[in-house]
């Protein structure tokens, strides 16, 4: 099979209405449509390698996906007509695959390279400029196309986890001299002086509490969020709750525990029974309160609340509730979408209620943004 692959007859060179990466994140999209397992991370390793051979080279796009696209030897068949489908010079124009909503024209590649090395890492450059771009736009003015390939970008956040010293000490070369087992040793060795011990109390990873506010007006944004916590929670599933914030209170740590983002998301929204409706945020935290915030689990957590602020019920009970919070909590964050933009103000009463018990107010409009939220949580 891989022979026969790799000697196809040449056909016309890459030209699509998008991008080259939407076109590879497509046909990626469109090789799980057929039944291989391909996640987000398998995606972004498939263009990355392209990147690195030559994105007109048919061989080069065949065995790059091929590589990091199929996991098992029954995948391969299912791989290999979906790449004849997309890339093969008999393709025709306007094809799609499966539910796949990009549009190709002739996305056939020339087996030999067809275009010379300049014109391909020239495409390449214009890739990863409109890659720059998308960190810093409004994920609210995105149009599908441009929303996709942010989607895909999510799996380079980086994630750390905020910790905590733990309180038992154990034996470590590198850590403060145990003065008691040092003695405890000296004392079985009947006094004779001997080695000093040492001890180091390890780092132990802490709680976080994600609260993401779904209502009408967060609409634009809570799908990012929501993937954002996800791959908070896919980095420490035992250690981070999600629940999302409406009319009611919903929890979907079960939901996004899936490990594909596009799985747990489809999941969440149809856990979630008041997506885009009104917003209670005073009431739906004291709910929180109530039954999740007493609990010892929850205490000294890291909670991050995701929210525009705008309250419809009473301001002054969700600066009390937040207050509340703030006396549990290791550290409240909270991140507002319209955090950062130009001419902003928090004049909104909801905002103005929860300031002075909040510990880091940050924006989560933008992929940078959310970058920037992960390290402050990273760092409580």
């Amino acid at each position: 099979m891989a022979g026969g692959e790799a000697k196809s007859a040449p056909g016309a060179s890459l030209q699509a209405v998008h991008s080259a990466e939407e076109i590879l994140l497509a046909f990626a999209a469109a090789v799980r449509a057929a039944g291989v397992k391909v996640t987000a991370d398998r995606s972004r390793s498939f263009v990355d390698a392209v990147s690195l051979l030559s994105i007109e080279n048919r061989t080069d796009v065949f065995w790059a996906g091929r590589a990091t696209l199929c996991a098992a030897p029954e995948e391969l068949e299912s791989y290999r007509r979906t790449f004849e489908a997309w890339f093969s010079p008999s393709h025709s124009a306007n094809t799609t695959q499966g539910p796949v909503a990009t549009t190709v024209r002739a996305a056939a590649l020339d087996d030999d390279g067809g275009r010379d090395g300049t014109e391909s890492s020239e495409a390449l450059r214009a890739v990863a400029s409109r890659r720059e771009l998308l960190r810093h736009r409004d994920v609210a003015t995105l149009d599908p196309a441009e929303r996709a390939l942010l989607n895909h970008m999510f799996a380079e956040l980086p994630v750390t986890l905020p910790s905590r010293q733990g309180r038992r000490r154990r034996l470590d070369r590198h850590g403060r001299i145990d003065r008691a087992r040092t003695l405890r040793d000296q004392l079985r060795r009947g006094g004779e002086p001997g080695p000093l011990r040492r001890a180091r109390a390890p780092r132990k990873p802490r709680r976080i509490v994600w609260l993401i506010d779904v209502s009408g007006s967060m609409a634009p944004y809570a799908d990012s969020l929501l993937r954002l916590a996800h791959r908070v929670v896919v980095a420490a599933p035992a250690q981070v709750e999600v629940f999302t914030l409406g009319t009611r209170l919903t929890r979907v740590t079960a939901a996004l525990r899936l490990p594909d983002p596009d799985d747990a998301l489809a999941l969440a929204g149809r856990t979630v029974p008041d997506w885009s409706g009104g917003t209670r945020l005073g009431e739906v935290l004291r709910a929180f309160n109530d039954r999740w915030g007493q609990r010892a689990a929850m205490r000294n957590a890291v909670v991050v609340v995701a929210s525009d602020g705008w309250e419809r019920g009473d301001p002054a009970l969700l600066g009390r509730q937040v207050e509340r919070l703030h006396h549990v909590a290791r550290r409240i964050i909270w991140a507002n979408p319209h955090r950062g933009k130009d001419g902003y103000q928090p004049v909104q009463q909801g905002i103005k209620a929860i300031l002075p018990h909040v510990d880091s107010f940050v924006g989560g409009h933008s992929l940078t943004s959310f970058k920037e939220l992960l390290v402050v949580m990273g760092n409580a």
